[in-house]
């Protein structure tokens, strides 16, 4: 790492990366590789691969009993609305609200890891490919704008990077989920398998449960800092120091610097893509200290933002110019706009009786999947909601101590502890979100961060296709686990759900054909100032039902390369 603010400032880098999450540790190995002196710069702090304070910690050296405090809640009020951001095992990667704050119109979950690494530390490394099915959705149904690519154009994308983090699962040859290059998958349980197969036994529309396909080492090792094969542990929110599964910090960064080519600058909030009306392209940009809350203003050939979908919008929208008076790319006023989520709390549950000989070994990182088999043509076509949702969940058994409150404590404990419970099975739906211009985050100039920036405002919410989706999504997990046999069967809908608690926003900053109707072209890049590009969800045109990471990753290797291959013809 660089620290020469003064000898960095007066040096023409060839690019610079905002953001070392997921897209920035791609855009920086790519662009870094390709022989481009790049910049990157993180609004957060330092945190180097293995410094997780927490990884090897069991429950009782956790203060709290591993919960939040009162102290963490207090500071932590909208991360604590997830349950599970606050815990004390975890917390230290999620943001403090009062130091970070922003605003609801209608409510909305945003959560946030301000480090090097960002959130690829914390995701849920769930890696699915969007198809054609997805890419043609809004041209077929004349929702929102079209997508300027197709499956095609991004499938060699997927292939390199599914090679190089290394994801495990099993190919099912579905045209709504692409094959992917994986390793060996994770096992089912028992009851996990005979689910699968009462499935396949009782419904005939392409519904097929499978494990899930996750960014998890399962066998051999894969480029970065001694990544080696998964340990089942299941503490993966922590930091994972076996770099088993696909962060930036033991992955992508590490390559990047690997190459002599990388200055990477933590505590550096970008705020301002410098654009000269001159030369019709950016300069650079602006960035805070955050810790001297020093000015400073670093150049490039091209820009990379990949702060997440939020950020990023908010640093176009703050970019602003004699030619973007409305912010950088704003052209069709669609900056900011047409933000997505994936919708879920909504699923079923049920008691499986007849496995009480069973148990498992290991903690498995990972649960089953079941994808999309709504609107496919044929007898999977329903008239009630567009589009389609998959499931996410698993089977497991608890301790009977667990359930019963009275065997926590006397003399019954240390007899009862060794008994496994009974065994319980959840089906948790993940829905798409059509794109929407009145779903939107802006820029509130009047309410302030500390270092002076606007801070943002969210006015989003789920419309009337998503909660008619929500309908199908409780009704088809109930029929599944009705019809496998199961006991005590509950749907669940937490209906008041808001945007943000998925993790998966997208859509601020969107890809489409026509400049007049969207902010990026095919290649990611500002269709008005092309040597800017946008690689993280802000991109997206469409939100599929799929987890968005690894699309993430693929496009911005395929747009790190067009930049560096453009940059090469000196264009």
């Amino acid at each position: 790492m660089n620290d020469n603010n003064k000898n960095m400032e007066d040096q023409q880098f060839d690019a610079i990366v905002v953001g070392t999450g997921i897209s920035g540790g791609w855009a920086a190995k790519e662009l870094c590789e390709n022989g481009l002196k790049t910049l990157v710069l993180e609004r957060g702090r330092m945190v180097e691969h293995g410094d997780y304070p927490t990884a090897h910690l069991d429950p009782w050296d956790l203060p709290n009993g591993g919960k939040a405090t009162q102290e963490i809640i207090n500071r932590k009020p909208k991360q604590h609305r997830t349950g599970y951001t606050t815990q004390a095992a975890r917390e230290h990667f999620f943001v403090d609200d009062i130091k970070h704050p922003y605003n609801e119109d209608k409510r909305f979950d945003w959560i946030r890891g301000y480090h090097v690494g960002g959130r690829s530390l914390m995701w849920g490394r769930q890696s699915y490919r969007l198809s054609d099915i997805d890419f043609e959705a809004n041209k077929k149904e004349g929702i929102a704008v079209d997508w300027p690519v197709r499956y095609k154009d991004i499938e060699p994308w997927y292939d390199k990077v599914e090679e190089y983090i290394g994801v495990s699962g099993q190919n099912l040859g579905l045209k709504q989920l692409p094959d992917q290059k994986l390793l060996k998958p994770m096992n089912l349980n028992c009851v996990e398998e005979h689910l699968q197969a009462k499935i396949e036994e009782n419904f005939d529309d392409d519904r097929v449960l499978t494990i899930g396909r996750t960014a998890h080492i399962t066998e051999g090792t894969k480029e970065g800092m001694g990544r080696s094969t998964c340990q089942y542990r299941n503490r993966c929110m922590r930091g994972c120091p076996f770099g088993a599964y696909f962060s930036s910090n033991s992955s992508t960064l590490p390559a990047a610097d690997a190459t002599g080519n990388m200055t990477l600058r933590p505590n550096s909030i970008v705020h301002e893509v410098i654009y000269d009306d001159e030369t019709k392209k950016a300069t650079g940009v602006r960035v805070i200290d955050a810790e001297t809350k020093e000015s400073h203003v670093y150049k490039a050939k091209v820009i990379f933002l990949c702060a997440s979908a939020i950020a990023s919008a908010s640093i176009l929208l703050q970019s602003k110019s004699e030619r973007f008076p409305n912010g950088l790319g704003n052209d069709s006023g669609e900056l900011g706009h047409n933000l997505m989520d994936h919708h879920f709390h909504v699923g079923a549950s049920a008691k499986v009786d007849g496995f009480e000989d069973k148990y498992v070994k290991g903690r498995r990182p990972n649960g089953v999947y079941i994808p999309r088999f709504r609107n496919l043509g044929g007898n999977t076509e329903v008239k009630s909601f567009k589009r389609g949702y998959g499931y996410q969940g698993g089977a497991s058994r608890s301790s009977t101590s667990e359930m019963v409150a009275e065997l926590k404590y006397g003399p019954k404990l240390a007899e009862e502890i060794l008994k496994p419970g009974e065994w319980r099975v959840n089906l948790l739906a993940f829905g798409e979100t059509l794109p929407d211009h009145k779903n939107r985050m802006y820029l509130d100039e009047s309410k302030k961060d500390d270092w002076g920036l606007p801070t943002i405002t969210f006015d989003a919410e789920f419309g009337e296709n998503e909660f008619a989706m929500r309908k199908d999504m409780q009704e088809q997990a109930k029929k599944m686990l009705e019809s496998a046999g199961y006991k005590d069967v509950q749907g669940y809908d937490n209906g008041g759900m808001a945007m943000g608690l998925g993790i998966h926003e997208m859509g601020t900053a969107r890809m489409g054909r026509d400049p007049k109707t969207s902010v990026l072209n095919g290649n990611n890049q500002i269709h008005a100032c092309k040597n800017v590009y946008v690689t993280d969800g802000a991109f997206m045109t469409s939100s599929g039902c799929q987890n968005p990471s690894l699309s993430y990753m693929a496009f911005t290797a395929r747009a790190a390369n067009h930049a560096a291959n453009e940059l090469k013809k000196n264009s």
